[in-house]
Formats: C-alpha cells, structure tokens, sequence
C-alpha cells in the first residue's frame, strides 16, 4: 500500500512538471512566437524604421531654420591696400584689403586683420516656415503609416510562407502513406504470384505502381525543402519545429473571431494613402507660400586692424597688423522677396495639389476593392469550413473502405486492378482535403490582412 502510493505521489510531480513545458512547447510551435522572432529578426523591417528616424531628423531640421542664423568669420591677409575708406562687413571668402585713398608714405604692402559676426533672423515669413513644418510632421505621419502597412504585408507574406510549408509537409506525408501501401500492395502481390495464385503480370504492375510513387515523395520531398528555405528567409534560424501546426493544419478550427464586414478608415494601408495625400497637401501649400517676401532682423560686429597709421604711414612689418584698430556694429531690418519665383512656386505647388488628389484617388479605390475581397474572402472561408467538414468525413470512410478491400485483395476475392482503383479513390481523398486545408487557411490570412487583425491565425496554426 506504500508504495502504491509513492508511485501515484511521484506520477502527480511527473505531469505536473510535463504540463508547463509540453504546454510552452505548444506556444512555441503557433504562428505567432514565429512572428515575433522575425519582427526581431528581418532587415527589411530595420530598413522601415530608419526611414522614420531619418524624417522625425528631417523635423527637427525643418524646426531648427526657424532659428536666427549667426555666422562669424576671421582673416589675416597681407598684401596691396589701395581702396577707399569706410568700414564694411565682407563675406566669408572675401578678404580684407581697403585702405586711405590718400598719399601714404612706407611700404606699398600692409599686414590686415579682420574679425566679424553676423545675425540674421527671419521674424516673420508669412506662414512659410509653419507651412514647412507642418509639412514635415506630416512626412513623419506617413513613413510610420507607411511602416504599419509593410508590417502588415510581411505578416500575410510569413503565414502564406508557413501555410505552403505545412501543405507541402502534408503533401509529403500523403504521398509516404501511398508509398507504403503500395509497397504492402507489391509483396503481397509478389507472394501470390510466386505461389502461382496470381499471374505475373500482377506482380509487376504492383511494382510499377510502387515505382511511380517513390518518384511522386521525391518530387514533394523537393518541394517541401524549397519552401522551408524560402520560411527561413523571413525566419534567420535554421530551423522551425512546425509539428504541432501541422496538426492544426489538418484539422483546423473555425474562425468565430473577425466578424468585421467593413474596413475600417484605420487599416494601415488607407491610413498610409491618408497620410500621402495629407502630406502632398501641406507641400503643396508651403511651396505656395514659399513665393512671398520674408522680414529679417540684421546684426552684426566687426573688428579690423591694420598696418596703415593713422597719419598715413604704412608698415609692412606682420605684428602691426593687429594695430590702428577699429570697431563696428550695425543693425537693421531689411525685406527680402524673390519675385522671379512666384510663378515657379506656383506650379510646384500645384504639382503637389495633384499628387494629392491622386492619393485621395487611389484610397478610394482600394477601399471599395479591400470591401468586396473582404466580403468575398468572408463569405467564401463559411463554404470552404463546410467543405472541410465534409472531406474530412470522406477520408475516414475511404480509409475504412480500403482496409475492406484490401482484405478481401488477400482472400483473392478481387482483383488487384479493383484494388488499386480503391486505393486511388484513397489517394484522391485525401489530396482533396488537404488542397481544402490549405484553400481554408489561405483565405483566413487574406481575411486578416484585409481586416489588419492576425490574432486568430497566429494563435491557432
């Protein structure tokens, strides 16, 4: 009695420690924790995301040339002074070498030196500058929109990816089942013909029979190695356990989950077209505005010296360069409006009126064309879940009715000709529910993609 129960106590701890991990080995295997090591994983995704740093940068630039614009600059040149005088604020990269216009005594050449800062502030433009930045926030708006939508692609682009594997998995599996039967088929129709039960010629077409087969796992053998690296692509392992989805893919659930008969204004590809058309229109009134005048504020500091004295004499020696200094200031307002612009501006800006109205266009157009596939894909998954139904009723019968038959094969009460049609029966059964399977789940992946919601599909396959 003891130990009966120290083997019960020690079979409760068995399970219980089985259960957690035969349960995340069940999660493992869903379509869903296969997602989340490719949305790890596929650079395609990266690429996206840079797209939307590079323009949350290009708003932050837009922002900063509301700015004032400060520049400085200095030199120290030595050469020719003749010029009239005056002070003035060149440039950066034209050099300082104005001097007195009148008679100077000592060197003909004079060390300068030159030092200044300027300010320029656009204080008022007009809208321009908000139009620019509104603009650029929308640009951000639509590369993250534009990232929503290929992450909804590549999500329909795997499940298609694993719903091809898990058919061409089914595929090879049905083909190896035919295989076996046949090769049951040839010797037992080898040791009839042997015993001179049956002719030979039996014996013979059950081989070729056997023969066609092999042929038939190699092809799928093949197929099913393609598309498992074409998975890997999108996956970057070496490796994806797939048996439990191989099970749910035979044997698949109903989906009572996305009952939406009506896309929604979210869906991240009307959004994408949404965020386009908001963008165009915002660059299209920027570069409008972009043809009026704009109000400065001016400021600026100079610092000069020279070799030049005051009394006209010239030393050409480099130390009195820094000499007979001067300081200057200067502020002022000053309008600038580049008018030869205004009809440039304004067709540009019209060229992204349109680009805009285009945009409007084709959401319109893919909105109506997303509503019927949606309808079509609804409707046609209830018929095909019936279908499923109805095949996997099929293959259950033929099944037993080949056994039957195979039977009363090895009583000699039929043909082996009667026999292999029973088997083709078989074969065409199956074929034809797991053709149905893959159909089922390839309309819930377009049903989710249309409807932008994955849950089911990930959590059950």
């Amino acid at each position: 009695m003891i130990k009966y129960r120290i083997v019960i106590t020690c079979m409760c701890f068995t399970i219980a420690a089985v259960l957690p991990v035969y349960g995340q080995q069940q999660k493992e295997n869903s379509l869903g924790i296969l997602w989340s090591k490719v949305a790890g994983y596929y650079p395609g995704i990266g690429a996206k995301q840079s797209a939307v740093d590079a323009s949350k940068l290009h708003e932050q630039a837009v922002k900063s040339e509301m700015l004032p614009q400060l520049k400085a600059q200095m030199q120290n040149s030595y050469g020719t002074y003749e010029g009239s005088s005056g002070a003035f604020f060149p440039q950066p990269g034209f050099f300082n070498v104005s001097g007195s216009g009148s008679p100077i005594a000592g060197s003909s050449t004079a060390a300068n030196s030159f030092a200044s800062t300027t300010m320029e502030w656009e204080i008022f433009s007009f809208g321009k500058r908000q139009k620019d930045n509104e603009a650029a926030k929308s640009l951000t708006h639509k590369t993250v929109s534009e990232k929503e939508a290929y992450l909804l692609q590549l999500k329909k682009i795997l499940s298609e990816r694993y719903i091809n594997l898990l058919y061409n998995d089914a595929k090879l599996n049905l083909t190896q089942r035919n295989t076996e039967r046949l090769d049951s088929i040839r010797r037992i129709t080898t040791g009839l013909s042997s015993a001179g039960l049956l002719p030979a010629a039996d014996s013979l077409l059950a081989s070729s029979s056997y023969v066609q087969a092999m042929g038939e796992y190699d092809k799928w053998n093949g197929v099913k190695s393609a598309s498992f690296i074409k998975l890997l692509e999108l996956y970057g392992g070496d490796s994806v356990d797939f048996s439990a989805s191989a099970i749910r893919f035979i044997d698949p659930l109903g989906n009572q989950q996305n009952n939406e008969s009506v896309i929604q204004a979210s869906h991240p590809i009307l959004e994408a077209l949404d965020r386009e058309s908001e963008y165009y229109t915002l660059s299209g009134e920027a570069q409008k505005r972009a043809s009026l005048p704009s109000l400065n504020i001016l400021g600026g500091y100079a610092y000069r010296g020279t070799g030049i004295q005051p009394n006209g004499t010239v030393s050409g020696n480099w130390k009195d360069g820094f000499s007979n200094t001067t300081n200057n200031f200067l502020v002022g307002i000053g309008i600038t409006w580049n008018l030869t612009s205004i009809r440039t501006n304004h067709y540009k800006g019209e060229q992204f009126f349109k680009e805009a109205e285009g945009a409007k266009l084709l959401h319109s157009q893919y909105e109506k064309a997303m509503q019927a596939n949606l309808s079509a894909a609804q409707t046609e998954i209830l018929h095909q879940f019936e279908q499923l139904q109805k095949t996997k009723l099929a293959v259950r019968q033929s099944q037993d009715a080949y056994g039957m038959y195979l039977a009363r094969y090895k009583s000699g009460l039929i043909t082996l000709s009667e026999l292999l049609q029973v088997r083709t029966l078989l074969e065409q059964s199956e074929n034809i529910h797991v053709q149905a399977s893959r159909d089922y789940w390839l309309l819930l992946a377009s049903e989710a993609a249309l409807t932008a919601d994955f849950e089911f599909l990930f959590n059950n396959l």
